[in-house]
């Protein structure tokens, strides 16, 4: 029993081993790259200052979840999705409840629930494919540029985690499962709402030729449950059950609280945004780039799952992508695509077919891209 799941888990434990402690050295010698930035550090300046390396880890909107799990929501918070900060807040609370503690539970959470997604992932991919591309999908993965986020006090790890698995318990017909981690899905972030038609088009085809029509079928309408509930609280905190979309523009000029197609985030970027770019400002240069070549690549990734993969992929995969470029922006895009885990498929499929030196090519211009990006954010840059 132990040596089966053993093999099962020893390719994603080892990669994410090597990961972290390469993660670990880019943040140790981050400082010699760029200067410190004095805002959005994790606890605080002085805190930050007294364990860089620890600090880090929670910069940005890792602040933000830090408050709401230490004193619940205030205004102009409601954008954060309640699972994750909650799940800190009450573990750190039964332990000294101090600001450090509330900070390593939350990070603690972020490693394990990636592990699990890294297992999740690679146990999903061998239901259609081969190891081989399970283990370059993964190794994909975790090179990407914005990946680091997997280990800090982000929600990324627990809605991958949350996504892979309930797509795995979908493939093996435990729907009720499916169901309710598809409530924790819908209420740990908008887009975990497109897993209700993603999963409908999963039953349809496994039920083809059977009746569609039963008990089980029910259990989906368990993951609109998630943010219903959280539109709930809203509507009688702020009287306004989607006031998470309504404080979008405070996050960015470039974002709308309306609807903006993606056709004209493109013109944006080509026509307004990337002609206009201070070069003088190298972090701004880099991270705009970065935002504009992903969602290029990853428009591209949506398409052909739709001919390679299972249409519940493809429609999960083109939906989450296209949710969060309505706002107008692919500012935070390199970070949204992380659990876009069907394009992580296709990069694995891809790798796989290549040569030697393509894949050498592949890897160097990620691994530098992720040194990059992780030194940015270690120091107070803005990434993603």
């Amino acid at each position: 029993m132990f040596t089966k799941v053993w093999q099962e888990v020893k390719f994603p434990f080892f990669t994410f081993l090597v990961w972290r402690i390469f993660l670990i050295l880019v943040a140790f010698i981050s400082p010699a790259f760029f200067q410190l930035q004095d805002n959005f550090l994790g606890g605080g300046k002085e805190t930050y200052q007294q364990n860089p390396l620890f600090w880090g880890h929670l910069n940005f909107d890792g602040e933000h979840y830090l408050a709401i799990a230490q004193r619940g929501y205030r205004d102009l918070e409601y954008f954060y999705f309640p699972p994750y900060p909650l799940l800190i807040g009450y573990i750190a609370k039964l332990l000294n409840g101090q600001i450090v503690m509330y900070a390593a539970v939350g990070l603690i959470i972020s490693h394990i629930a990636f592990f699990l997604a890294l297992t999740g992932l690679y146990k999903l991919i061998k239901l259609d494919f081969k190891e081989n591309v399970a283990m370059w999908s993964l190794t994909g993965l975790l090179i990407f540029p914005t990946s680091f986020y997997f280990a800090s006090f982000y929600t990324e790890s627990l809605f991958l985690m949350v996504v892979i698995w309930s797509f795995y318990f979908a493939r093996k017909g435990k729907w009720f499962l499916t169901g309710m981690l598809g409530a924790l899905l819908s209420a740990t972030r908008l887009v975990g709402i497109v897993l209700l038609p993603s999963l409908i088009i999963e039953y349809i085809k496994q039920k083809r030729g059977l009746k569609i029509a039963s008990r089980k079928s029910l259990f989906l309408f368990l993951i609109p449950l998630g943010i219903v509930t959280y539109m709930i609280y809203l509507n009688k905190v702020t009287n306004d059950p989607l006031e998470f979309l309504h404080t979008v523009e405070i996050f960015g000029f470039q974002r709308s609280s309306a609807l903006v197609l993606l056709p004209q985030v493109f013109y944006r970027y080509l026509l307004k945004i990337l002609p206009n770019l201070d070069y003088s400002y190298l972090s701004v240069v880099f991270t705009t780039l970065l935002e504009f070549s992903v969602a290029l690549i990853f428009l591209a990734l949506s398409v052909l799952t739709f001919f390679r993969l299972r249409l519940s992929y493809a429609v999960y995969t083109s939906l989450a992508f296209i949710i969060p470029t309505l706002s107008g922006s692919f500012s935070s895009m390199p970070r949204y695509v992380l659990v876009l885990f069907p394009a992580y498929i296709m990069i694995g499929i891809w790798l796989l077919k290549k040569g030697r030196l393509v894949k050498v090519i592949y890897f160097l211009l990620n691994l530098t891209l992720l040194i990059i990006s992780e030194s940015l954010f270690f120091r107070g840059f803005w990434v993603s």
